[in-house]
């Protein structure tokens, strides 16, 4: 990874810090989008110890498709090449909530604010071709739908279901993406980690974290895929797929279904001007 940049969403905590610090190690220079914090200078921190590049963030709330607007326009400014992408960041709120858009907050942060942040530097992957976008969702994607009617709210939230169904975008669009860019020299591919016990469940009551933190994996573990789909050279090419934990997989009949995939990526496209 001597010489390649990777730009990666919540890279500060969980499975994102893990393979970013695996990244570095490799050589990477690392590029972070997190909310300025305690936890993201500390994170930085730990980054610097293992990379030979120093490691910056550049401040994002993927509640706001303002704030990823400036985010996308500050990392061109900086830099004419990416190389890797990894859409890393996510949430699960327990109680319903909205991004500064009106958006219910999962469908807004976990796929609307990825889907705009990597539109703004297609031009910039492609350009550094050949280079790699890869998404992070969840094998509970196979429980999700696309709720159209959802995005700006649900009637009756329920957290789980929400959380499956922004999981369902991100494999969605990052398959719909692939076969956009099919010759373009820009890869794009999605995966399952693994049941980790990552900061994504801060919100959830201490006990229910408890119970998370013995019985998932570690972040360590959970990094791996993302690790080998940035760096592993024989997968420099392989796009369109899904991984669960490392291994070439099946995702929800609904990923192969074009016509819910572009119906997707044009709503979204609206939602966010493209």
């Amino acid at each position: 990874m001597k010489g390649k940049r990777v730009f990666i969403t919540g890279g500060n905590s969980g499975i994102g810090l893990v393979a970013a610090s695996e990244l570095a190690k490799q050589g990477a220079e690392i590029v972070l989008a997190c909310k300025p914090s305690k936890k993201t200078e500390l994170a930085i921190s730990l980054l610097n110890t293992v990379s030979s590049v120093p490691v910056i963030n550049l401040e994002v709330d993927l509640a706001s498709l303002e704030s990823v607007r400036n985010l996308a326009a500050r990392f061109l400014e900086k830099y004419d090449s990416l190389d890797v992408m990894i859409n890393n960041a996510g949430i699960f709120p327990p109680k319903q909530k909205f991004t500064q858009d009106g958006f219910e907050m999962q469908f807004g942060v976990n796929h609307l604010a990825h889907f705009l942040l990597t539109n703004l530097l297609l031009g910039c992957l492609e350009r550094s071709s050949p280079s790699r976008i890869i998404t992070v969702s969840s094998m509970l994607h196979k429980k999700g739908e696309i709720a159209f009617e959802s995005f700006r709210g649900y009637e009756n939230y329920n957290s789980s279901v929400a959380y499956n169904n922004s999981k369902l975008c991100n494999v969605l669009f990052a398959l719909e993406l692939a076969a956009r860019k099919a010759d373009s020299g820009v890869t794009s591919n999605v995966l399952h980690p693994g049941a980790v016990s990552t900061d994504i469940v801060r919100d959830l009551p201490w006990v229910v974290r408890k119970i998370i933190g013995m019985i998932f994996m570690s972040p360590e573990k959970g990094a791996k895929t993302t690790v080998m789909l940035a760096s592993d050279p024989n997968l420099e090419k392989e796009t369109g797929n899904y991984y669960d934990q490392t291994k070439l997989d099946e995702c929800s009949p609904f990923g192969h279904d074009r016509e819910l995939r572009n119906l997707l990526w044009e709503q979204s496209a609206e939602l966010v001007n493209l």
